[in-house]
């Protein structure tokens, strides 16, 4: 039988979702509690890979097993075995045909700048810090030449092993709660590092450094060293991912209030 399962995570404390040999990840961990509750081992398919201390609050996963449990199981009973910084969201049995990475139609992230000028304390991880003012109006109107279909070369680490450059942005909306500005962007996939270099250049545009004319550019450009500069990783969250209606999973929760 194969299982859909939605898990949320605090990217801090491990080297990014897959599963690697010698340092700890997501996937190893989530696998791990996971075949505890199945009494088998358990390999499981995301969405959409992170980093090294990019956050989730809407990863989708999905594996086979040959032991049927109840959704509480799956939830619960995995919860009870992983860290407290990882969590199962919900979990239920899905067709065979559905396929966590390769049926997703668009993923979602959030990147979320705590503008201030003094550093937080609390959720001080799961944040970008800029204590210089940032113009979050001009932010946006840079962001929009980034919306439909572009070959994003400006946009990715030099280490990308995606086959091509081209992604077709569904949306990039910039905005502010109080301190927080929401940088909130959604596309068929993305390439390594998109949207945490998408950030640090719409922060220069913010900061007023560069001009909203600049981040089209960047964008002809193809070139990566014209954009800004990487943003940190701790205020990535990966968000939502979207599926065909034949799929019906529960609605996603965004999370923190910054992210609602």
């Amino acid at each position: 039988m194969r299982y859909a399962l939605a898990v949320e995570y605090d990217g801090k404390n491990y080297f990014g979702w897959q599963r690697q040999s010698e340092v700890v990840s997501v996937q190893q961990t989530v696998e791990t509690a996971l075949s505890k509750i199945a009494n088998q081992k358990i390999e499981i398919v995301c969405a959409g890979r992170t980093d090294t201390g990019v956050n989730a609050t809407n990863q989708i996963i999905h594996f086979d097993c040959d032991q049927p449990r109840k959704n509480v199981a799956w939830t619960l009973g995995t919860n009870s075995n992983l860290p407290k910084d990882i969590a199962i969201k919900w979990a239920q049995p899905i067709s065979d045909d559905f396929h966590a990475r390769f049926s997703a139609t668009a993923r979602r992230y959030r990147y979320v700048i705590y503008n201030s000028n003094y550093r937080p304390a609390i959720l001080a991880d799961g944040l970008s810090f800029c204590q210089f003012d940032l113009d979050e109006k001009l932010m946006h109107q840079a962001a929009q030449c980034l919306v439909g279909e572009h070959d994003f070369d400006s946009f990715r680490t030099v280490h990308c092993q995606a086959h091509s450059p081209i992604r077709t942005v569904k949306h990039c909306n910039v905005s502010r709660q109080g301190n927080f500005i929401i940088i909130d962007i959604k596309a068929n996939a993305f390439l390594h590092h998109m949207v945490r270099n998408i950030a640090g250049s719409l922060i220069r545009v913010g900061r007023q450094i560069e001009s909203v004319a600049w981040m089209k550019e960047v964008l002809a450009a193809k070139d990566r060293t014209v954009a800004g500069m990487t943003a940190p990783s701790g205020g990535l969250y990966f968000v939502d991912v979207d599926y065909p209606s034949e799929f019906i999973l529960p609605k996603s929760v965004l999370g923190p209030l910054f992210l609602t």
